[in-house]
């Protein structure tokens, strides 16, 4: 769930209608921004100018953060060093070390991007006073993605707002523990670097968003994919506690993962790519030792001074030289460690279901109707080839059956189960939503309404009211007055949200009353453009049980083996039981699930 990202929108639709046939559609890129000194602001680092955009007034690339290089390498974020000159922030700082893909730039299979990467950007309306912030936390399976490709510049000027956008660290270098490398320092110790990252920006708003016209009283985080669940990670933090206000959670989820799990080899339980199979792999690779076994030897004669320097040696390329970027740049690591000290080791419902685990505030949780459709759309088990480029569904039925059960198992654990937590905690602030947006055209024959319709991601343009920059998905969205009237809703609960902790009526009052989690026998609010169902609360409730019996009862499938495959996809771990497998059908009874592929 957490290896969704934004990048996979652009490489699926890519993918799904032919590149060649759009290349050369794409705008080119926009003018460099001038300088305005009317922007110019003090900050606890020193003078920074911005500059307009569309109206909005724009800081780009400030750090809010020491450079996390050399022995700061996995180290908690320090503050920035004061600058006695005037920092000009007109662009996006660089990017965190990821694996290139066409989000990011470079060769397939590659490094890009610096070490150096902890900057932030500001978007505000002219003369913004004691303003509402809105922190975005992007996606990308914390591996993946930066804050400069979002533009906060429509939502701040429409609806009163301070837009933050920031970077963290990505990756093994976000988050990264190995028993060989403690310091005695909790926070250092924790492993959870980017989630520190997340926190020392919040940090820094605090001290310094009032000079930009936002109020650092009333900070709402917000997020998708994986930003949602950091979001979430914020929420569960105990350093995090009253830095926010507010949490939105889009297409989010959240669970923590054992140290053990971060930490031992794979034959101790530990993930394939922990802090010492890491170390182990290095060992390899760069001809210290033949093979595993040695460098399992090696390893453990280390000493803790030792490993860090050859550790603290080996350049990003290096350590990203392991992976194969697969995954459209994604990588396979572990993340959110469960330490005790930055986050909890707790289960989720222990630390969602009480108050005294978790900073309590108002929160929205939701999910998109279509949520997997964005990562089957280019599945080659969904889709064949038309004239060797032009994709079509194999089975449409069959592949809305897929699309459906994952969505559903995707609510159940990111929305309704959490709601469902937090409300027990005493919450009254709890509000859920589902984006049910289909209306994209047909290219070239393909229906993306069927094959994409409310997939993975394709909310966040209505959120931030901006079809056209940074992400080049403008072709997908077909600019109507449908389209533009869900957006405008969509801004206006959020923004409102921002202001009052409640979605309500919206920023002007006027729309479809959003009410919490469970009110009146409400559950969550549909959003849909007036053209099609339109904006309703619904009382529907997604549950475990409810998903596992509707798959059940299922006699839809020409192949029982898709009724298995469905059942080990979206139930795992403690949700999966053996019996219910072996139960769907007599090809499940004969069939070993670790044989299933989870993808």
């Amino acid at each position: 769930m957490r290896k969704a990202a934004i990048v996979l929108i652009v490489v699926g639709i890519v993918v799904v209608i032919g590149a060649n046939l759009f290349i050369s559609s794409q705008p080119g890129p926009p003018p460099p921004p001038v300088r305005d000194d009317t922007t110019l602001r003090h900050t606890t680092g020193g003078e920074v100018v911005g500059f307009r955009d569309n109206g909005a007034r724009a800081w780009m690339g400030i750090p809010f953060a020491a450079a996390p290089v050399g022995d700061m390498r996995w180290r908690a974020p320090q503050t920035p060093p004061v600058s006695t000159d005037v920092y000009e922030a007109m662009a996006a700082g660089q990017i965190c070390p990821q694996m290139s893909s066409l989000l990011s730039g470079g060769a397939a299979g590659s490094m890009t991007g610096n070490e150096d990467c902890l900057y932030l950007n500001i978007w505000a309306p002219p003369n913004a006073v004691d303003l509402p912030v809105m922190y975005w936390i992007h996606g990308g399976g914390n591996t993946i993605g930066d804050g400069g490709s979002y533009n906060g510049a429509a939502l701040a000027l429409r609806h009163d707002v301070v837009v933050v956008t920031i970077n963290y660290r990505l990756g093994f270098l976000g988050w990264f523990s190995h028993p060989g490398m403690a310091t005695g320092n909790p926070v250092d110790d924790s492993g959870n670097y980017g989630t520190l990252d997340a926190i020392r920006g919040l940090e820094w708003v605090k001290d310094n968003i009032a000079q930009f016209g936002g109020n650092p009283d009333n900070v709402t985080v917000f997020g998708e994919s994986a930003g949602a669940f950091d979001t979430l990670a914020m929420m569960a933090s105990p350093l995090a506690n009253g830095l926010f206000h507010r949490a939105i959670v889009q297409s989010g989820g959240f669970n923590v993962t054992d140290m053990s799990f971060a930490q031992n080899y794979v034959e101790a339980g530990g993930h394939p790519f922990s802090g010492q199979e890491l170390v182990a792999k290095l060992l390899v690779a760069d001809g210290t030792v033949p093979d595993r076994v040695a460098a399992q030897t090696y390893q453990a004669d280390m000493s803790t001074t030792r490993l860090r320097e050859y550790l603290y040696s080996k350049s990003p390329e290096e350590m990203f030289a392991l992976f194969d970027g697969g995954g459209f740049g994604m990588i396979n690591v572990p993340d959110n460690f469960g330490d005790g000290h930055v986050l909890p080791a707790m289960s989720t419902e222990e630390i969602f279901s009480s108050a005294d685990n978790h900073n309590m505030v108002p929160v929205i949780l939701g999910t998109n109707r279509d949520e997997p459709a964005l990562f089957m759309a280019q599945n080659p088990a969904f889709t064949t080839q038309w004239l060797g480029f032009l994709p079509r569904l194999k089975d449409e039925e069959l592949y809305k059956r897929y699309v459906r059960y994952g969505a559903l198992a995707w609510k159940e654990r990111g929305v309704d189960t959490l709601a469902n937590y937090m409300t027990a905690a005493g919450n009254p602030n709890v509000y859920a939503y589902r984006f049910d947006w289909d209306e994209q055209p047909s290219q070239m024959g393909f229906d993306l309404s069927v094959a994409l319709g409310a997939a993975h991601a394709l909310e966040i343009a209505f959120v931030f009211g901006d079809f056209e920059s940074g992400l080049g998905l403008s072709y997908i969205y077909p600019g109507d007055e449908g389209q533009m009237a869900l957006s405008d809703s969509m801004m206006s609960y959020w923004s409102e949200f921002a202001y009052n902790g409640d979605p309500g009526r919206g920023r002007d009052g006027n729309e479809v009353h959003w009410v919490g989690w469970g009110k009146d026998g409400k559950r969550s609010i549909i959003l849909d453009t007036p053209n099609d169902q339109g904006i309703f609360m619904s009382e529907e409730e997604v549950t475990l049980a409810g998903i596992k019996a509707e798959l059940a009862a299922d006699t839809g499938f020409a192949d029982p083996m898709d009724q298995c495959v469905i059942y080990v996809r979206n139930f795992r771990g403690d949700q999966f039981s053996q019996t219910e497998y072996e139960g769907l059908n007599a090809t499940c009874a004969g069939v070993d699930p670790a044989s299933i592929s989870p993808f």
